[in-house]
């Protein structure tokens, strides 16, 4: 659910609402993120940019 659209700066960004999170899920990001050094949002942030972004991902172009 992408509830709003907020803008920062020269760019959109959207805001999203992630409900019934299981806590032993929440936990585990939290514990990761405290790894990795940043917050919780930004380790969620980072988890979503890679889901979206596999590295084998073929790009347009790839096959011109």
């Amino acid at each position: 659910m992408i509830p709003l659209m907020a803008k920062t700066g020269n760019y959109q960004v959207a805001n999203v609402n992630v409900r019934n999170l299981p806590d032993e899920v929440h936990r585990a990001i939290r514990i990761q993120a405290a790894l990795h050094g940043r917050s919780t949002e930004a380790e969620i942030r980072d988890i979503l940019e890679r889901a979206a972004r596999p590295e084998g991902r073929v790009k347009l172009g790839s096959f011109l």
